[in-house]
């Protein structure tokens, strides 16, 4: 779904000015004041963070007014995609590493360097997110990284250890997913599935020598390569490890705290680190945080990544271009910004916000700041932002591989017109 709207954009180049009807660029002035809208998909958790955020700021500067757009993963990128097409896109956007090529190369995002972005306060290497092609086009909003969430509860109750993260290999997630089905009769289903997920199959990409995307617009692996991750997650589907086609077609549609392992459904699940207390405030649960498999083994082989968690953008077609990067500026920058969303969005990137509320971080989010710190030594490159096109990664390959596990198709033929149509999709063909 999130493909299908990034891909609907349907844009001529635009940019600031030059709005072509009477309805475009979000925000603007009356009276003396400035006007800002502002969108970001989110959880009940992070939409009371950034509320409390937008009170702070207007507090500070009361000639601006704000007006927020908060939404669900699953439609947000369709509206954004309906509003940037009709020039009524918001002032300051909450944007993903996978759409913001998408959305930067059509000319909806501006230019935030040329308005005065400061990164001056930023960890080394996590300023440059949303450079595409010597333009920026988005700030990191938080540091984050892909894990794996364990509800040790359900592992308790049918008398199955937690493994080693240091150790653990994908045949060991499919082995301890099928223990915890067999082992609950049904119950509970080991694991969510992963089969559409693009960063576990980047990760297990990674490990090969591999990578999703490569500079030029071009995949960085071969038909095979998916054939053989779409016969690995078969075996998943074949033991019961992992739900059915029709519960992971569901499953992509549902809110934040309605999916499968955070309502007790499944043990097991891939979520974004900066994730982890919104998950436990929607499961009621205390949840286990491990490192993603490794091929062999190691853990230090792994090829982790830190990955903007989302970054922060601002409309081409704004009509206070100095007034959206301000609010930018302070979200990145302000420790009143910082006190309001925490880590949330993932550790804040600027040094002194993350010093300020180390000692204001929950519970879960002093876990999050421990992991992203302890795997420092396991990283590899940082994976580069997809190409225009390549944002539909996982919806393709969610409908491809889902045609897989309904029977109407082999793991050959599904990767196959995966990998055909994701390449027309990035060459724009």
């Amino acid at each position: 779904m999130a493909g299908a709207g990034a891909a609907g954009l349907g844009l001529a180049s635009c940019s600031r000015g030059d709005t072509g009807n009477d309805d475009g660029g979000g925000g603007g002035e009356s009276d003396g004041a400035t006007s800002l809208t502002f969108t970001w998909w989110g959880n009940p958790v992070r939409n009371e963070n950034t509320t409390n955020a937008i009170a702070a700021y207007l507090d500070e500067n009361p000639d601006v007014s704000i007006e927020a757009q908060p939404g669900e993963w699953a439609s947000y990128w369709d509206r954004l995609a309906t509003q940037t097409a009709g020039n009524t896109a918001p002032d300051v956007i909450q944007m993903d590493m996978a759409y913001i090529s998408e959305y930067g190369a059509r000319g909806a995002l501006l230019d935030l360097d040329e308005y005065g972005l400061d990164t001056s306060g930023f960890l080394e290497g996590t300023a440059d997110s949303g450079v595409i092609d010597g333009t920026n086009y988005g700030v990191n909003a938080g540091i984050n990284t892909p894990l794996v969430m364990v509800n040790t509860a359900l592992l308790d109750q049918y008398g199955i250890a937690l493994p080693d993260d240091m150790t653990w290999t994908w045949d060991d997630w499919l082995a301890l997913a099928t223990s915890i089905t067999d082992a609950s009769a049904g119950a509970v289903i080991g694991t969510s599935a992963i089969i559409s997920n693009d960063a576990m199959i980047s990760a297990w990409l990674r490990q090969q020598g591999k990578e999703l995307f490569l500079e030029g617009a071009q995949l960085g692996f071969e038909v095979d390569d998916v054939t053989a991750w779409l016969e690995f997650q078969q075996r998943f589907a074949d033991a019961g490890a992992m739900p059915s086609a029709s519960q992971i077609t569901e499953e992509s549609s549902v809110a934040f705290d309605q999916s499968m392992f955070l309502t007790g459904k499944t043990a097991m699940a891939m979520y974004w680190s900066n994730q982890l207390e919104a998950a436990e405030t929607a499961s009621g649960s205390e949840l286990t945080i491990l490192r993603f498999p490794s091929l062999d083994g190691d853990a230090t082989t792994r090829k982790a990544w830190y990955k903007a968690s989302m970054l922060w953008s601002a409309s081409a077609r704004t009509e206070n271009p100095e007034a959206a990067v301000a609010f930018i500026n302070w979200l990145i920058n302000s420790t009143a910004a910082g006190e309001a969303n925490l880590a949330e969005r993932g550790i804040p990137a600027n040094e002194e916000v993350q010093a300020h509320i180390a000692d204001l971080l929950s519970d879960p989010q002093q876990r999050v700041a421990a992991f992203i710190s302890d795997i420092e030594g396991e990283l590899g490159d940082t994976p580069i932002a997809p190409p225009p096109g390549g944002g539909q990664f996982g919806a393709l390959l969610l409908r491809y591989a889902t045609e897989m596990l309904f029977g109407n198709a082999t793991a050959a033929e599904a990767a196959s017109g995966f990998y055909d149509e994701l390449t027309a999709a990035i060459s724009g063909s």
